[in-house]
């Protein structure tokens, strides 16, 4: 995921600090040697990392936009000026505008925040924006929690002891509170030194810039790979104590399906799978991407003649159109396929589903897909021609029936006139005459209209006194008995009100001698 560095280049982090020997440091100074780790650990491990770099006092300015490129990055912290007070309000409303303009409001981003914990001074202060962020209208709110899915680091250029002095962590922490409680507040442990800053950044890095290496197998096959950006653990809201669930670090295939049966499945992140290479001696050279330098690119075209599980996969998917389904824990599953960036390139991707025994309805249970090979007959036919999926479902879906909707009074009138008109040609529309009369009776039961069936039952009566005399016997029986059972219904209490209960024809002399002839 992107990252956005925000360096606080106001006066106060031009305060001299005493560290060991003859040359004096400044607080910016500090920071820029944090920084400048961070940015070569990236450079190392989180190539494909986008880095921006914003610096702020009063105003914020963008010094270097989103970019692969950590020799920018490490020039320009050496070209940054010295300006005014702090306005940390500021700064959060330039990272929205930044990513924002780059990558939307769905990306997830991670906004790296360097400061001493000086909160500025008057109107501007973190004090002041905190204590009026309920006041504001919309349109100038408060810029936490950012519009986007993030978390913020921020990295303090001062100690505990010095943090506790004043109000200033208590502030901070809201400002991570205010972000949903994502992030964390970062302190230097003991003097202000070089050596101790090194270690606050190392805390960053173990916790967000730890890249992600896994090994995937199927069968005897296996691959060392690298997953970017990073799987986050993933929080089940329906349990009662939710707990993290993380990805394994053993990625093993489980089978293999055709794109045209999964589709385009509904999934929680996706991901590049890396190939990382390794030497005769065993010793990790990196994943498989290309570099400008002599010596990496002469250690990847060492790499290139070593065989590797994961070319293989890539090219196979590709070719047969196909996608792996991987295990990725306990009731957790993924898939692994092929993606084109171009008509020349294309990446080994990864997407996680929903965990759970069933994350793909039209799939069914992942535990009871198997092999072709266990089917009494090919599912897909001897030339390919249809497929097993999808599954149909037990139960009829609610929106894949016909449901009986009244929304406008035409509605309901035309159902009565079909029953009606059904009656009137009794005996002939016998089945038809009933099937129209139990569908009216369920909607009415639901909707609770039980005024409807006593309405209905005092016009199947008037109707029966309106029969001519040619009108077949069975008419009236029928009529009489349609609305005895309605009025029944209409009482609400009797078993004939039972939802699943369904009015049958009266068995009479006349139609039964009528079933006879015919």
């Amino acid at each position: 995921m992107p990252t956005v560095v925000v360096m606080d280049v106001s006066l106060s982090m031009t305060r001299p600090v005493s560290v060991e020997g003859s040359e004096e440091y400044q607080r910016k100074h500090l920071a820029v040697h944090g920084l400048t780790m961070l940015f070569e650990h990236m450079a190392t491990n989180y190539k494909l990392e986008f880095t921006a770099l914003v610096v702020f006092s009063s105003l914020w300015e963008l010094m270097v936009p989103f970019t692969r490129d950590y020799n920018t990055l490490q020039e320009a912290l050496s070209n940054m000026d010295d300006y005014d007070k702090t306005c940390l309000e500021s700064a959060l409303l330039g990272v929205c505008n930044v990513v924002q303009q780059e990558w939307g409001a769905a990306i997830p981003c991670q906004v790296v925040l360097v400061t001493d914990g000086c909160l500025g001074i008057g109107r501007g202060s973190l004090r002041h924006s905190l204590a009026t962020c309920n006041q504001r209208n919309e349109s100038s709110r408060f810029p936490l929690p950012f519009p986007f899915p993030s978390k913020l680091y921020i990295m303090c250029m001062a100690n505990l002891e010095e943090l506790q002095s004043s109000d200033s962590l208590d502030c901070l922490e809201r400002l991570i509170d205010l972000n949903n409680g994502e992030g964390q507040i970062f302190t230097i442990d003991g003097p202000l030194c070089l050596k101790n800053v090194q270690s606050m950044f190392g805390k960053l890095i173990d916790l967000a810039y730890t890249p992600f290496h896994a090994v995937l197998k199927c069968g005897h096959l296996t691959s060392d790979v690298q997953v970017f950006p990073r799987p986050e653990p993933f929080i089940i809201d329906e349990e009662i104590d939710p707990i993290p669930k993380a990805i394994n670090t053993d990625l093993e295939i489980v089978g293999f399906i055709d794109i045209a049966d999964i589709s385009s499945p509904p999934v929680l992140s996706r991901h590049l799978v890396l190939p990382i290479a390794l030497n005769k001696e065993g010793d990790e050279v990196g994943p498989g991407i290309t570099d400008e330098t002599e010596d990496e690119n002469s250690a990847n075209q060492i790499a290139g003649k070593i065989p590797n599980f994961c070319v293989l996969l890539h090219g196979s998917l590709k070719v047969e159109g196909m996608v792996a389904i991987v295990q990725l824990g306990p009731e957790w599953h993924g898939m692994l396929y092929s993606q084109a960036d171009s008509k020349k390139k294309s990446n080994l991707m990864m997407s996680l589903f929903e965990p759970g025994p069933e994350p793909l309805p039209w799939l069914g249970k992942m535990a009871q897909l198997g092999p072709i090979s266990d089917a009494k007959e090919n599912p897909y036919g001897e030339d390919d021609n249809k497929s097993p999926f999808p599954l149909q479902p037990k139960n009829k879906r609610s929106y894949a029936q016909n449901v009986t909707v009244w929304i406008k009074p035409s509605g309901l009138q035309t159902d009565v006139q079909k029953i009606l008109r059904n009656a009137r040609k009794l005996p002939e529309k016998t089945q038809t005459f009933y099937k129209e009369l139990n569908r009216l009776r369920k909607a009415a039961l639901a909707f609770g209209f039980l005024d409807l069936l006593k309405g209905v039952a005092d016009m199947l009566e008037r109707e029966c006194t309106l029969l001519p005399d040619t009108a077949h016997p069975d008419a009236a029986f029928q009529l009489t008995h349609a609305a005895q059972q309605l009025k029944a219904a209409s009482n609400g209490t009797s078993d004939y009100a039972a939802y699943d209960h369904n009015i049958a024809p009266l068995q009479t002399d006349f139609s039964s001698s009528s079933t006879e002839r015919i």
